[in-house]
C-alpha cells in the first residue's frame, strides 16, 4: 500500500505517497465506509505538512488547474466541490481558532461552548482541515497545542455532522481519538510500513538532486547518491531536503560523494553539514541558536549577530564566517521594511538544537541581550521583534514577572504575544501592574487595538485598579491620550450616572457626578429629607480636574444639567452595549471611543467635556480632551 505506480503521474508536492492521498480523498468525498474523522501524524519530518498541502492543493479550484490531473491517479483526485474550512493554528491560541471556524461558518455566538452547540445544529455536515497543530501559540513556551487538541478538536471530533481531518504530533494523536467510537477514526502515522511510502522518498532526493534518467555518467552517480541518501533518511523526507540543500552548496563534490557517511537524523545532518563546511558542530549549533529560539515570524536578520555574540561570546568576525555557512539550515522572508527575518528550514531543526542547550540560562541571556538593545529603554524605538517578543523569552527563563513594571512595553508591544506570555504565569506570582494588563488583555487582543488606544485603555485600567502612578507613567511616554481619567469607585449596583452641578454657600459651583445606587451603599446618601426616593441613595462625586473633597456635598444642593446645556456643549454622546463614542459637534470627528470588557450600565456626558461610565463592577470619570476644545478650568 505505499502508493505510486507506473501508470500514474504522482503529486508533484510529493512524489508519491499515493495511499495516503488516496485516504484523504476518500474522507473529503464522504466515501461510504469512510471514517469520520482522520488523524495524521509522523516523526518530525515524515511529510505531514507537504501532503496535507498537497491535498488541499487538490480541493482548491485555482491550485487544480495547475496540476496534471489527467496523468495523476484518480483516486487521488476528489470531485471539484466545496474545499473543508481551514482554520489554520500557526501562531494562533486555540480559542482563536475556535473563532476563525465560527466565522467561517456564519455562527452568532457570543461563547465559545454555544459555538459547538450551533455547529452540531447546522443543516449539513461541515468538513474541517486542521494543520499544523504543533505549531499553534503565540509563544512557544505555552502548551497551546494541547489546549488546542482538548479544548477545540476533541469536542469538535465528538460531533457527528463535523468532518475532521488534523496533522497532529504523535505525542498528542492518542489524546486526540480518545473516547471516539470504534469506526469513527483512522489514525495514518508516516512513519509505519502501511503508510510510510519509500518510492516517494526516493523521488524526493532524486527532484532534490537533480539526477535525471538518462543514463550519463553524471546522472548515474547522482541517482545512486539519491537511493543512497534516500535509503538512510527512511522516512524522513527532511533529512533528505537538507542533504541536497548542503550539496547544493558545493556540486562538484557531491558527484564524486560516495554516501557511505549520510546521516539518518536531524541531528546528525547537522554535525555532517558543519563539518562538510569546514566548522566544530557545536560551533554551528551555537549560532543557530538565536534562530532556533526566536518567536513569531522568525529572527530580524540585524539581531542575528548581537545575540550570537551575546550567546557564545565569540568574536563576531569568527561568527560572521560560520553563518555564511549555515545557508542550508535558513530560510529567508523578505519584508517590506527591508529587513529579512530569518527562520530555520523546518521547526523541528529548532527543536534539535534546544535539546541541546541549556535553555533557560541561554534565554536569560537572550533576554537580557534584547533590553540592552532597546535605545535608552525607549519602548516606541525598540526593533518590533525586540517589544513583541522579549517577553516570551523572559518567560522561557523563569524571569517574566521581574520584566513586567513598565507601561511602556505594555503599550507598545503586541497584545497577543504578550498576553499570551503573561497568562503562562501563576497570576499570584505577578506584581500589581501585571495584573492589570493581564486583566484588560483579552479586551486589547479583540479590539485590535493600536498603541494609542492602549494607552489610553491601560490608562483608565491603572486607575480602576488604585496604580495612580503608573497611569501617570503612561501619561508620560509621549502620546496623545484621548483622556484623562479622573477617578473610578468599586461600588456596585449602580443604577444610573447623571451630570449635575453643586452649588455652595458662598456662591460658587462645581460639576459633579451623581450615582443613583442601593440604600445601605458605603458613602452614599438620601436624595432628600423626607426619604420620598425609597431605597434610592446617592454617591457624588466631583468632576473637576482639581481634587475635590465629595464629603462636602449635599444632595439638596444639586441642580441636574438642562437639555439646552447638554445641547449647546462642544461634545456630543453615543454609546452601545459596549462602546461610548464621544464626538466634537463642531467638526463631527470622534473625539474619544472607550470599549469595555463589561457592558456599559449607564453613560453622562457632563458640558465640560467629562465622560462617566457605570458597569456592573462600578463607575468611572474621564475628562475627554477634544481637538478645539478648551477645557474647563475647574
Amino acid at each position: 500500500m505505499n502508493g505510486t505506480t507506473d501508470d500514474y503521474t504522482p503529486h508533484p508536492l510529493t512524489s508519491g505517497h499515493s495511499a495516503v492521498l488516496r485516504a484523504l480523498a476518500a474522507w473529503h468525498m464522504d466515501w461510504p465506509g469512510t471514517p469520520r474523522v482522520v488523524v495524521l501524524t509522523g516523526s518530525p519530518g515524515s511529510g505531514c505538512t507537504r501532503i496535507l498541502t498537497a491535498f488541499l492543493m487538490l480541493c482548491d479550484k485555482e491550485f487544480r488547474r495547475q496540476l496534471p490531473l489527467s496523468d495523476m491517479d484518480p483516486a487521488i483526485v476528489p470531485p471539484e466541490q466545496s474545499p473543508p474550512v481551514v482554520p489554520a493554528p500557526a501562531g494562533r491560541t486555540a480559542s482563536q481558532v475556535l473563532w476563525l471556524l465560527a466565522d467561517h461558518c456564519g455562527l452568532r455566538s457570543t461563547r465559545e461552548q454555544e459555538i459547538f452547540t450551533e455547529i452540531a445544529a447546522l443543516s449539513s455536515p461541515v468538513s474541517v482541515v486542521v494543520p499544523d497543530v504543533d505549531r499553534a501559540g503565540a509563544v512557544r513556551t505555552g502548551d497551546e497545542p494541547m489546549r488546542l487538541v482538548s479544548d477545540v478538536l476533541k469536542p469538535l471530533a465528538a460531533i457527528e455532522t463535523v468532518r475532521l481531518l488534523v496533522d497532529v504530533p504523535k505525542t498528542l494523536a492518542s489524546e486526540l481519538v480518545e473516547g471516539l467510537p470504534p469506526g469513527t477514526v483512522q489514525v495514518i502515522d508516516l512513519n509505519e510500513p502501511e503508510w510510510a511510502d519509500p518510492q516517494s522518498i526516493a523521488g524526493h532526493a532524486r527532484t532534490a538532486l537533480g539526477a535525471g534518467d538518462e543514463a550519463d555518467g553524471t546522472d548515474q552517480a547522482r541517482a545512486a547518491l539519491a537511493q543512497a541518501i534516500a535509503r538512510k533518511a527512511g522516512t524522513n523526507h527532511l533529512v533528505v531536503e537538507l542533504v541536497a540543500r548542503s550539496l547544493s552548496t558545493t556540486p562538484a563534490e557531491a558527484d564524486s560523494l560516495d554516501g557511505s557517511d549520510l546521516p539518518a537524523t536531524i541531528g546528525e545532518f547537522i554535525d555532517w553539514h558543519a563539518r562538510r563546511v569546514g566548522i566544530e558542530p557545536q560551533t554551528l549549533r551555537r549560532i543557530l541558536t538565536p534562530i532556533a529560539l526566536a518567536e513569531g515570524e522568525g529572527l530580524p536578520a540585524a539581531l542575528w549577530g548581537p545575540l550570537s555574540s551575546a550567546l557564545t561570546e565569540a568574536e563576531p568576525s569568527t561568527l560572521s564566517d560560520a553563518a555564511l555557512l549555515a545557508g542550508p539550515l535558513l530560510h529567508i522572508v523578505e519584508q517590506e521594511s527591508g529587513t529579512p527575518l530569518l527562520r530555520l528550514l523546518h521547526p523541528a531543526l529548532g527543536e534539535e538544537i534546544r535539546a541541546g542547550i541549556p535553555l533557560r540560562s541561554t534565554q536569560a541571556k537572550t533576554a537580557m541581550a534584547l533590553l540592552r538593545a532597546v535605545p535608552e529603554q525607549d519602548w516606541s524605538r525598540a526593533d518590533r521583534y525586540v517589544r513583541d517578543h522579549v517577553a516570551s523569552h523572559a518567560l522561557a527563563a523563569g524571569q517574566l514577572p521581574q520584566l513586567l513594571t513598565d507601561p511602556g512595553l505594555f503599550v507598545h508591544a503586541d497584545p497577543v504575544p504578550l498576553r499570551a506570555a503573561v497568562e503562562a504565569v501563576p497570576v499570584e506570582s505577578l506584581n500589581a501592574p501585571a495584573r492589570t494588563y493581564r486583566r484588560i488583555a483579552p479586551l486589547l487582543t479583540r479590539i485590535q487595538a493600536d498603541a494609542g488606544l492602549r494607552a489610553a485603555l491601560l490608562e483608565t485600567a491603572f486607575v480602576v485598579d488604585d496604580l495612580p502612578q503608573y497611569a501617570e507613567a503612561v501619561h508620560k511616554l509621549g502620546l496623545k491620550l484621548p483622556w484623562r481619567t479622573l477617578w473610578s469607585l468599586p461600588v456596585q449596583g449602580i443604577r444610573s450616572v447623571t451630570a449635575g452641578v453643586h452649588s455652595d454657600a458662598e456662591g460658587g459651583s462645581t460639576p459633579v457626578a451623581v450615582l443613583a445606587v442601593p440604600g445601605g451603599t458605603p458613602g452614599s446618601q438620601r436624595l432628600d429629607a423626607d426619604n420620598t426616593s425609597g431605597d434610592l441613595e446617592v454617591v457624588i462625586r466631583s468632576l473637576a480636574l482639581a481634587p475635590q473633597d465629595d464629603s462636602v456635598f449635599d444632595p439638596s444642593k444639586i441642580r441636574l444639567r438642562s437639555e439646552d446645556e447638554r445641547q449647546s456643549a462642544p461634545l456630543a454622546l453615543s454609546h452601545g452595549g459596549d462602546f461610548v463614542r464621544v464626538w466634537d459637534r463642531r467638526t463631527e470627528e470622534i473625539a474619544a471611543a472607550l470599549v469595555s470588557d463589561t457592558p456599559f450600565t449607564s453613560v453622562d456626558l457632563s458640558p465640560e467635556g467629562v465622560l462617566v461610565v457605570a458597569t456592573e463592577k462600578g463607575a468611572t470619570a474621564l475628562h475627554v480632551v477634544s481637538p478645539g476644545h478648551n477645557p474647563s478650568p475647574l
